[in-house]
């Protein structure tokens, strides 16, 4: 994947010093707007995936870079309080079913509803095109969770992986099975393509799993995060593969979207119980950092449903 274009000072200063262009970051990381702080963070959290042409994989662990990367997540926290609001205690035996209470609540704009129903062949295709920079490595964030957990947790979270990775056959890992979407779209199927023009909401979506995922101490907000997902996708799945369906694609365009109504259907109860109320009850005091993680992802996912639609509301 190529270095994108910066889109502020932040963004302009890591993507610098990546190619060469610069010796060091300033002292203090300060982004100019969403747009750059997001697109920086992602720059430095790619680093701990697949990484960046030309770029030597020892960043990862540079020191200077770090430090710009942690004033950034500062920045990108004190969003996520103010958005989902701070962790707050919570009693583990209740912890799943405040998880099920919250995806019941849940409130936001119905994408899926409108894609299912409404979208135009462009619009389902601009939906698919911010959805590939998650999808082409469906899992992988959540995956940093495995190595932090034990007991029972920990069986509950690799039990879900292992339908995100196709049961160990590649042509059925998630991350495979959305290409054939893409390329139903005649969209790209580079891993990261779109990066460059996807705007913040869409980046926010994916650096707020990295956020929790590259730090241990956030391991109870990951598993929140995946757990909100889990039991939040049937419906919307369902949605867009009978919108997809609509607008005439066939069984090899809709099998992503299809596998997901099933496999999630079973994936509600272990992520609820086994997984979140697993790990609230070894270790009761990031239970509420599990709710936290839940609130984060839905609030996220609402407030990009809501700039996809306004975009297609404005003809952009």
């Amino acid at each position: 994947m190529k270095l994108p274009g910066p889109r502020g000072t932040a963004s302009a200063a890591v993507i610098d010093l990546l190619a060469g262009r610069a010796s060091g970051l300033p002292q203090s990381l300060v982004p100019d707007d969403d747009e750059d702080l997001h697109l920086a963070l992602f720059v430095t959290y790619e680093l701990a995936y697949r990484g960046w042409d030309g770029v030597d994989d020892a960043w990862e662990w540079d020191p200077g870079l770090l430090g710009g990367r942690r004033d950034l997540e500062a920045r990108f926290l004190d969003d996520l309080y103010a958005l989902a609001g701070r962790p707050e205690p919570v009693e583990p035996a209740e912890l799943p079913h405040r998880l099920i209470e919250l995806a019941r609540s849940d409130d936001g704009p119905s994408l899926s509803k409108y894609l299912r129903g409404r979208a135009t062949y462009d619009q389902f295709r601009d939906f698919v095109r911010h959805r590939s920079v998650y999808h082409l490595r469906e899992a992988d964030p959540h995956t940093f969770a495995i190595p932090r957990l034990a007991g029972r947790p920990k069986a509950a979270l690799i039990e879900i992986q292992i339908d995100e990775y196709g049961g160990g056959v590649a042509p059925r890992m998630h991350q495979e099975l959305f290409k054939q979407t893409m390329r139903w779209f005649r969209l790209d199927l580079t891993y990261g393509a779109y990066v460059e023009t996807v705007g913040a909401p869409t980046l926010a979506n994916n650096n707020v799993m990295s956020l929790f995922g590259l730090h241990r101490r956030r391991r109870g907000a990951l598993i929140g995060h995946l757990a909100a997902y889990e039991m939040t996708s049937t419906a919307p799945n369902r949605n867009y593969g009978n919108g997809l369906r609509r607008l005439g694609g066939d069984a090899t365009a809709t099998a992503f979207y299809d596998e997901h109504v099933e496999a999630d259907a079973v994936h509600e109860q272990i992520a609820a119980y086994d997984l979140a109320g697993g790990f609230a009850a070894a270790e009761p005091e990031l239970a509420g950092d599990v709710l936290f993680g839940a609130r984060c992802a839905l609030a996220l996912d609402n407030r990009w449903a809501a700039s996809l639609l306004a975009e297609w509301r404005s003809g952009s």
